[in-house]
């Protein structure tokens, strides 16, 4: 069985449920969802899809850091809506965060989202350096 570390941070939400932030196995990181959820409050930011996509995105970097990645370190991402008609507004924050380096990613609406969120993220990462 690979090394497997559990990662958490502060500076992201505490999970919700029975699962880590993110795990570290070998070179790679493997964050779990992160939903718009203020870490000091852990209240689901105001805001529409905007506003959310900000907050899931700097808790996932804060998630990544943790384990010795960033967004710069990742390979693939999931982004979960729960309307598709929120696409160009999410997108256009994503954009903001992923701008030279563009990681594989998939885009679903799910039927529903923890807390009635309108966006959710997960990624794949390496390990800086490696």
């Amino acid at each position: 069985m690979p090394d497997m570390r559990s990662i958490s941070t502060s500076e992201a939400p505490t999970a919700i449920g029975p699962y880590s932030q993110a795990v570290v196995t070998g070179d790679w990181i493997f964050a779990s969802g992160q939903i718009p959820l203020d870490p000091s409050s852990g209240e689901v930011v105001a805001g529409g899809v905007t506003e959310q996509t900000r907050r899931v995105l700097d808790n996932l970097a804060a998630v990544l850091e943790a384990g010795g990645g960033g967004l710069t370190t990742v390979v693939k991402t999931t982004v979960y809506l729960s309307q598709m008609t929120d696409f160009a507004a999410m997108n256009a924050v994503y954009a903001e965060y992923f701008t030279e380096h563009r990681p594989a990613r998939a885009t679903v609406q799910a039927a529903g989202l923890p807390k009635g969120v309108a966006v959710e993220i997960d990624a794949i990462a390496r390990v800086e350096g490696s």
